[in-house]
């Protein structure tokens, strides 16, 4: 049986991809898009919220790629439908998808993956193994200059698993090191881990890990160059969610 399946946010860079994938897929129908600014020019049906889209499709997988102030208001409205959700819009806080995965009826799965790439995933995996043994660690990201958050999901979710994975923060220069006027030099600290941001045309995405100890270095370095190698993750994740129930953070709850 063909999982059916609706993109909002179709008429964005991510969307548009997230489409052509879907129609590519043997074992997919794409029933409808949702995006109040997609033109008249699709062949296929688009609605301009999601509360339209239930009301005139029906279809079993949301998959959301829209903006961060949108993304809850689509979970509200798709979850106590029962239809499972993909969500690749970051910005949500944890407390906040709790609260939204609250709202699925039994059978139905909220997923949000930081970052749909298998080798993201498995550079996060990479950084979770070496934490441990060389406990140094900083997060540098490198993205597009329209991207809307900043630090990328991630690289959150990056510095929360190294923080998780080692036995302490070590005792290295933080923010009391900054000279005044010079705030944030030293990044964003994420349970204890500095993260720092770039904005630049000319980035799709792309993150280093380095890692520091005595008399070495370990960097891990994951470089998305089009959007398309978020694909074989999306997909995955339509097929996979169907099979589980409330909340789960992370592509690699489907790859391990």
């Amino acid at each position: 049986m063909l999982i059916r399946v609706a993109v909002a946010g179709c008429a964005g860079r991510m969307g548009q991809a997230v489409v052509e994938a879907v129609n590519g897929a043997a074992d997919m129908e794409l029933v409808c898009g949702i995006d109040p600014f997609a033109g008249p020019e699709n062949d296929y049906p688009v609605f301009k919220d999601v509360a339209s889209a239930l009301e005139g499709a029906s279809f079993d997988v949301m998959v959301d790629f829209t903006q961060p102030d949108v993304v809850a208001g689509n979970i509200r409205a798709a979850l106590p439908a029962g239809v499972d959700c993909v969500i690749g819009t970051t910005g949500l806080s944890n407390a906040v998808l709790e609260e939204l995965a609250s709202l699925a009826p039994e059978g139905t799965c909220l997923f949000v993956a930081p970052n749909f790439t298998v080798g993201a995933v498995l550079m996060m995996r990479f950084a979770e193994m070496a934490a441990p043994y060389l406990d140094e660690a900083e997060v540098i990201e490198f993205h597009h200059a329209r991207k809307k958050d900043a630090p990328s999901g991630t690289a959150k979710r990056t510095a929360e698993i190294i923080a998780a994975a080692r036995e302490a923060a070590p005792a290295v220069p933080g923010r009391e090191s900054e000279l005044p006027g010079c705030e944030g030099a030293r990044g964003a600290e994420i349970d204890g881990v500095p993260v720092h941001s770039v904005r630049s045309m000319g980035y799709v995405a792309c993150q280093e890990v380095i890692f520091g100890s005595m008399g070495q270095s370990l960097t891990i370095r994951h470089d998305s160059w089009d959007r398309s190698s978020y694909m074989p993750g999306v997909l995955l994740a339509v097929r996979k969610v169907r099979e589980r129930s409330g909340l789960i953070v992370g592509l690699e709850h489907f790859m391990f």
